[in-house]
């Protein structure tokens, strides 16, 4: 009686230390200039409090900013990096939250330079087909029994969305887009219009709340099917992060929130791309976004 009573109580007082536990955001970036952009925003160093940790070569950044307890860490640029990456935190931390703050092409026509966007979903954009032409119709393209296309072609690309699973004894189901986070997009609509006034080129940038992203695993700079990328999915931006972090928050039912500041226009410039110019400035940008976020949420 004892020893079950004793066992009753050390669950209870698991249960409630895990319901009182403090919240832990993960922040990412993928590569340097949004690493560097997230680590001068957050005060990330020894001398404010923060530790490091190396796990695989990848070195997480524990420590605080408003109040906040968060894990820093990189991503890598890529699908597989970006999803092996953050499967690999959520297993060794008890992350609660993911936002992950960088740049990405435009898409959205409306949209310039250093505009900021925060989709509410995010689709694959190159899960996809690629297929001969048939020799007998001009225009034609010979499609497996297995495809049944949804998605309108471009050219030889034949796009399919994917399927995927998580541990609710539903199975497998298509998924067209990946969500963010409802709560996290309510508070990035609140804080938005509270921010002050950034400026990239001259001219005070905008930072919107919602509408769609896509990622995939190319790097688009190609202004015909940038035009593609907007008809079919109404996509505000593109990168090649974003759908599998996600994808990957949703398996394990943790909220994300995907902050993305445009370094380019994804081939809809005139001349050669202009990444290299923009992508600090734009990373500081969504950074700065990100912060005040992460500071607004749950209070």
């Amino acid at each position: 009686m004892i020893r079950r009573w004793y066992t009753c109580f050390l669950l209870l007082t698991s249960l409630a230390a895990f319901a009182t536990a403090e919240p832990l955001y993960a922040v990412l970036g993928a590569y340097r200039p949004e690493m560097e952009a997230l680590q001068a925003e957050f005060e990330v160093d020894a001398d404010h409090g923060w530790t490091s940790e190396e796990i695989k070569g990848i070195t997480f950044w524990r420590g605080t900013a408003d109040g906040k307890d968060i894990i820093l860490f990189r991503t890598g640029v890529s699908i597989v990096n970006a999803a092996y990456r953050l499967q690999l935190a959520l297993d060794r931390f008890p992350i609660t939250h993911v936002l992950f703050s960088g740049v990405a092409g435009g898409t959205d026509p409306a949209l310039d330079v250093g505009d900021v966007v925060i989709p509410e979903q995010w689709a694959f954009h190159d899960e996809a087909a690629y297929l001969n032409e048939d020799p007998d119709k001009p225009g034609a393209y010979l499609v497996p029994d297995y495809l049944n296309p949804k998605i309108e072609n471009f050219d030889m690309i034949f796009p399919d969305s994917i399927r995927a699973t998580r541990g609710d004894g539903l199975g497998a189901r298509e998924m067209p887009f990946f969500p963010c986070d409802p709560e996290l997009l309510d508070v990035a609509r609140r804080v938005v219009p509270t921010l002050p006034p950034m400026t990239k080129g001259g001219r005070t940038v905008d930072i919107s709340v919602g509408g769609n992203g896509v990622a995939g695993t190319v790097f688009l700079d190609n202004a015909r099917y940038r035009e593609w990328i907007f008809k079919i999915w109404q996509a505000r931006c593109l990168d090649m992060e974003s759908t599998a972090l996600a994808q990957v928050a949703w398996a394990n039912e943790i909220p994300i929130l995907i902050v993305r500041g445009l370094s380019d226009l994804a081939g809809g410039q005139h001349g050669k791309n202009p990444i290299d110019d923009n992508e600090l400035r734009v990373s500081e940008i969504a950074a700065k976004a990100t912060r005040a976020i992460i500071a607004a949420h749950a209070k």
